[in-house]
């Protein structure tokens, strides 16, 4: 059994929708019902003066969601972790659209709960 991790940066961002509370809340939404996550509270949420950049989070049931945003860098940084593996989405296509990202970097990692051997550390 192991989970499912993405790394995912997108540059070339619009910044007015790096800087868009709702467009990110609508991205958590967005995975939240695609990967069939459990939500066990409100996400936060945190904008920054100035850049307007933003730092969003959200516990679940399977692990996190948390998103950086860059207005002045025009990039954004998202992590998805679940305990559990998911189906593949397509990270690429929905940052292209909503936040006109140019260039959509996804690196998925599987987490093994046990090591290597299958045996039980300790």
């Amino acid at each position: 059994m192991c989970g499912c991790e993405w790394v995912i940066e997108a540059h070339g961002c619009e910044s007015s929708a790096l800087a868009d509370p709702g467009k990110l809340r609508a991205l958590f939404e967005s995975l939240t019902a695609a990967l069939a996550l459990h939500p066990v509270g409100n996400s936060a949420w945190h904008q920054f003066p100035g850049t307007g950049g933003i730092t969003g989070v959200l516990l679940l049931e399977e692990s996190h969601l948390a998103c950086h945003t860059f207005p002045e860098y025009h990039s954004l940084c998202l992590n998805v972790f679940c305990c559990r593996p998911r189906a593949e989405w397509d990270f690429d296509a929905y940052l292209r659209r909503e936040f006109a990202a140019t260039a959509v970097s996804v690196r998925r990692i599987d987490r093994p709960y046990l090591p290597p051997s299958d045996e039980p550390a300790g």
